[in-house]
């Protein structure tokens, strides 16, 4: 993959290391009007915005009824009042000037990892507070939903900055906790009914999601399943949803021949890359794991973008805007 042209100005909103400060994710706002132009430049109204050109959902109010003509959606044909007038009758709708903004963070400790710039889970935080700053810059609603190995924090969309913030927050502190626990395993589990992984993640997303709204699923899809798919279709069905991989150079592809010191932190190993067919074997895994993302949520119609821990977060949301409309 061919590196993207760093504009000087975004190198310093980039978040580097292992964790993220809350004043990191505050700057991120910052970032986010940086996309503004290149957006409105291309009819694109907001960061919500980017759901206007292919809404498949109803975030729109109810407005009227009117007698039904040749070409009207059937699914709109309100049946009672085509019972009570003998004749078929549609709902006409107009559209909401502000649509819902869901994110859903990934801060599992799959996440936490990274070999150049950044870990995993820092870049998902960064591209969180990017889009929920674009959010709130356009008068929309936004929240979401961060989890981890044995928790979550579900927040209520809402169109004020304290939501934000509020949001925002609880991505710093899951942030943060990551470096405290090494083994997911010996992690306590705060709620008995917390489910681990994507399907419980998206299934709590789906309380507080309404039709029409856009939402962003930021994660490394490591434990994307049957039933995680299956939610994600039924989330699409009506909003917008865009999927964000983050990955790491070093899921990609091996380093060149040699012998690496590995950590999680507390235990130390050593990798050997002198194998050229383990290593050969090693990329085409890692493109089979993407092809499969990619055809399944093809299928489903929802977008994908793909972060790499080594390259500027807000540089590759611009290149994503900029290739996708």
């Amino acid at each position: 993959m061919s590196r993207l042209a760093i504009d000087p100005q975004h190198a310093r909103y980039q978040s580097k290391g292992a964790v993220i400060t809350l004043q990191q994710l505050l700057i991120q706002r910052h970032a986010a009007r940086t996309l503004e132009y290149l957006m409105h430049s291309r009819s694109i109204a907001g960061i919500s915005g980017l759901h206007l050109s292919k809404m498949r959902g109803r975030g729109i109010d109810f407005e009227e009824f009117r007698p039904y003509q040749a070409g009207d959606d059937i699914r709109l044909i309100d049946w009672r009042v085509t019972a009570r007038t003998g004749r078929p009758f549609t709902k006409v709708f107009r559209e909401e000037r502000e649509r819902p903004v869901i994110i859903a963070v990934d801060q599992t400790q799959n996440m936490y990892f990274g070999s150049q710039v950044a870990f995993k889970s820092v870049v998902a935080a960064q591209a969180a507070a990017v889009f929920c700053w674009l959010a709130i810059d356009n008068g929309d609603r936004v929240g979401g939903l961060v989890y981890s190995d044995n928790s979550s924090a579900l927040v209520r969309p809402k169109r004020s900055r304290r939501s934000a913030l509020h949001l925002l927050n609880q991505v710093f502190l899951y942030n943060q906790r990551l470096r405290e626990t090494k083994d997911p395993e010996q992690q306590q589990v705060i709620d008995p009914d917390f489910k681990p992984g994507l399907a419980s993640a998206l299934g709590q997303i789906r309380r507080i999601t309404k039709p029409g709204s856009t939402l962003y699923v930021i994660s490394d899809f490591m434990t994307l399943d049957a039933k995680a798919l299956r939610y994600l279709n039924q989330l699409a069905r009506h909003n917008n949803v865009v999927c964000c991989l983050v990955y790491d150079a070093l899921e990609e592809t091996l380093p060149v021949p040699g012998i690496y010191s590995i950590t999680d932190g507390s235990r130390k190993g050593a990798i050997n890359t002198h194998n050229s067919k383990a290593r050969a074997r090693y990329r085409e895994q890692f493109k089979e794991r993407m092809q499969y993302l990619e055809g399944e949520l093809d299928k489903l119609k929802i977008r994908l973008v793909k972060m790499r821990t080594n390259q500027l977060v807000v540089e590759q949301i611009r290149e994503w805007i900029a290739k996708t409309y």
